[in-house]
């Protein structure tokens, strides 16, 4: 089953970002599904902890969610470019992230990332150095907002 996630995950995720249905491109489609499902299975063997799907609607939420959080980001930092009186606060701090899982460290450094104006400098023992062109932002992300919709995914609890 759990191969069947990942192939069907994969098969639709390269017809997404393709677009093409021609027989040629559908081979290379399945050769490239086919080889990275080889390398899951291999790396399954060696760490013996296999990665397994699982999206389901709090994940679904998430990406809504934080999709509306990309919007929002990249409204208020095309307003701090083109505005002439809103003045950048640039910091860079460091955010505690002791009670979540490792994985879900690895998705708020991401998230962070993707979001315009913020961006993740290092992840190291619990604590994401995070760059931010304003300091609200950090003080956005210390409010924990962002951590507790991501450790909600896994049904983590802090």
């Amino acid at each position: 089953m759990h191969f069947g996630k990942w192939t069907l995950f994969l098969a639709v995720f390269w017809m997404l970002l393709s677009g093409y249905f021609k027989p040629l491109m559908l081979g290379f489609g399945v050769l490239s599904v086919v080889i990275v499902l080889v390398f899951l299975r291999r790396m399954d063997k060696a760490d013996e902890e296999p990665m397994v799907i699982s999206i389901g609607h709090r994940m679904l939420r998430y990406v809504v969610w934080l999709f509306w959080q990309i919007v929002l980001s990249s409204v208020q930092v095309t307003r701090l470019i083109w505005s002439p009186t809103i003045k950048l606060s640039p910091s860079l701090e460091k955010i505690s992230v002791q009670n979540t899982r490792e994985a879900s460290r690895v998705l708020y450094a991401n998230s962070i990332t993707l979001t315009p104006g913020t961006m993740s400098v290092d992840l190291e023992d619990g604590e994401i150095t995070v760059h931010a062109l304003q300091k609200e932002s950090i003080d956005d992300l210390k409010s924990g907002e962002m951590e507790r919709k991501i450790t909600s995914i896994w049904g983590e609890n802090k």
